[in-house]
């Protein structure tokens, strides 16, 4: 995922979670679903960064650790992006997630 493009905020925002919870009809699953999703872009962000720090990797002794201004950027490119929190929500106010909810597809067949 390309997280540059992304337009979310890079600081929280003070949300109305009863009007997000309309696609739902429930606070709680909104969170949830908002939850999940963070989980993911979190797990792909890290794999992602350590994919590009790995290239810096070298078996030299602690004491030959040098700065390196490559992997210094790397690192400042990440911990400037926004939270996957963030993300996340507005991936979910952008109606860019798709999420379905097994326990309610079952009550509705059965009803």
């Amino acid at each position: 995922m390309d997280y540059k493009k992304t337009n979310a905020p890079l600081n929280t925002v003070t949300r109305d979670m009863i009007a997000m919870a309309e696609q739902t009809g429930n606070v709680y699953e909104t969170v949830c679903i908002i939850g999940k999703r963070a989980n993911q872009i979190a797990v792909d962000m890290k794999k992602e960064l350590e994919k590009k720090l790995q290239e810096f990797a070298s078996s030299d002794n602690l004491e030959e650790v040098s700065e390196n201004r490559e992997q210094i950027e790397i690192s400042r490119f990440y911990e400037k992006l926004p939270k996957p929190t963030l993300i996340a929500t507005q991936e979910y106010i952008e109606h860019k997630l798709y999420f379905a909810n097994p326990a309610k597809e079952r009550d509705r067949l059965n009803d």
